[in-house]
């Protein structure tokens, strides 16, 4: 009797949902109502037998466990280990203890991605399709791996079971082992006729386009995980996951603190002794700056919720805005003297030390060297 699991094209410990999806994958193909010849009707009743059994839990969970007879039993400690240990499994007494076919439907490998966006992308997140290229399901067979109108033949060889038997002479007698059949390699079945798209793997390379949500407030080295969007696996088995690990691109005026955008301000020297108000060019759209009279050098301006949408929780960030007063380098001579009239107005003291301030140094350190 053929493996369930390979009639239905999914691993042994494929999930509930992924046997029903492959059971009404191969209905709608075998159907007699959609192919009346006699080879899609009897598969068909296979693939329904199987279903049945793998989609009620306790059947399925009796066919996993296989039968269960042996002179010495198989439990843990039994002579059934010590045979596998010595005679490389599949000893069980004077009778042979196989494990059943193994399916050819496997897992498809994990895939990784890397994917660039932009700083204004982060803030509110965006949509990008992204080109994969990758393993998929072989439209030719379906993932049967054989060729159109044939399917696999039971080995005969090993008669379906994947194993064949050998007597080993040991100090106990004769003792029956089982090792995976060489012809088939352990499937229990061959395939006659492999379909000639794929080769008889179930799967071919070919570039797909996948639509992708990249969420606000990512950044740089996170990896967003989208399952069953990696590679199919062979002969039709269920796919891996794709990873898709995000880079953000330098942006030539704001960069990133965690949640907050950070930028700097020229201020000129006139604009710092007087105040003003300007407008800024944000990553969301203008936003407007009021300047206090006698701002400093490495002063912040924060503007609220201007920042990037935060990840995981509702809000954003905040907009921080570090001030750089510039001072003329070259006056024209009515520029010189007035600022001289206004030093001899304001008779200011002489440059000298400053009492030490706490935090001082570190303030214009991050100021300076962070941005």
């Amino acid at each position: 009797m053929a493996d369930h699991y390979e009639v239905l094209g999914v691993a042994r410990d494929a999930a509930d949902a992924d046997i029903k999806k492959a059971y009404r994958r191969l209905a709608r193909e075998l159907h007699p109502d959609v192919n009346p010849s006699p080879e899609a009707a009897e598969r068909f009743k296979d693939i329904t037998h199987a279903y049945d059994v793998l989609s009620d839990p306790e059947q399925r969970r009796r066919y996993d466990a296989g039968p269960q007879d042996g002179t010495f039993g198989g439990g843990a400690g039994g002579f059934g280990d010590i045979f596998d240990a010595f005679f490389g499994g599949g000893g069980g007494g004077f009778g042979a203890r196989g494990t059943g076919p193994r399916s050819r439907a496997e897992r498809g490998q994990d895939a990784l991605l890397r994917v660039e966006v932009d700083l204004e992308e982060v803030v509110f997140g965006t949509h990008k399709d992204i080109e994969v290229d990758t393993a998929v399901l072989c439209e030719t067979c379906g993932g049967s791996c054989s060729a159109p109108g044939t399917h696999p033949v039971t080995c005969d060889i090993c008669g379906g079971t994947g194993h064949v038997q050998r007597t080993v002479r040991s100090l106990l007698g004769n003792v029956v082992t089982s090792a995976p059949c060489g012809t088939c390699r352990g499937y229990g079945t061959v395939i006659p006729n492999p379909c000639p798209t794929c080769q008889g793997q179930g799967r071919v390379r070919a570039r797909r386009t996948l639509p992708v949500d990249i969420p606000a407030g990512v950044d740089s080295g996170l990896r967003l995980q989208m399952p069953g969007q990696g590679e199919v696996g062979p002969a039709g088995g269920p796919s891996g996951d794709l990873y898709l690990e995000v880079k953000v691109r330098h942006h030539d005026v704001y960069s990133r603190d965690g949640d907050d955008l950070l930028a700097t301000l020229e201020v000129q020297m006139t604009d710092a002794i007087l105040g003003t108000t300007t407008t800024i060019d944000g990553l969301d759209g203008p936003v407007e700056l009021e300047i206090r009279p006698g701002v400093q050098s490495a002063d912040v301006l924060t503007i609220k919720d201007r920042g990037v949408t935060r990840l995981r929780g509702g809000g954003r960030g905040d907009l921080r805005v570090g001030v750089q007063v510039v001072t003329p380098t070259k006056l024209s001579h009515k520029e010189r003297g007035l600022v001289e009239q206004l030093a001899k107005s304001r008779k200011a003291p002489a440059p000298q030390l400053a009492r030490f301030q706490q935090g001082l140094f570190g303030k214009l350190r991050d100021r300076f060297f962070t941005f």
